[in-house]
């Protein structure tokens, strides 16, 4: 009997654990430097875009999402380049310690 019920605890443990990973977040892609994606601090370029490649490249900031309140940083750096300055939708799964997405897929959104 102890076998089956460390197996179902095992697979309700699992199956919350799966609820908890993959998600999908939307937001702009921004840099730590500007956070908020207001750039006219830094203003790197003409363009909210331009400034966001500016500040990585020129200042070793890092891409991230800003959802309108919180900014995450993303895994992957060096898709958000194309994004820069434009709304997406990143599909990933999320560190909450160190609010990193560890992600899977940026595409434009809606």
């Amino acid at each position: 009997m102890k076998p089956l019920i460390v197996g179902l605890l095992g697979l309700t443990v699992a199956a919350l654990s799966a609820g908890q990973g993959r998600q999908t977040f939307v937001g702009t892609i921004t840099d730590e430097m500007c956070p908020n994606g207001n750039h006219t601090r830094m203003r790197m370029g003409p363009t909210d875009a331009e400034c966001t490649v500016a500040c990585v490249l020129a200042h070793g900031s890092r891409y991230v999402l800003y959802d309108g309140k919180t900014e995450y940083i993303l895994s992957d750096q060096k898709t958000p380049e194309e994004f820069a300055g434009q709304k997406v939708s990143v599909v990933g799964t999320l560190d909450a310690k160190t609010k990193t997405i560890r992600v899977e897929s940026i595409a434009a959104a809606d």
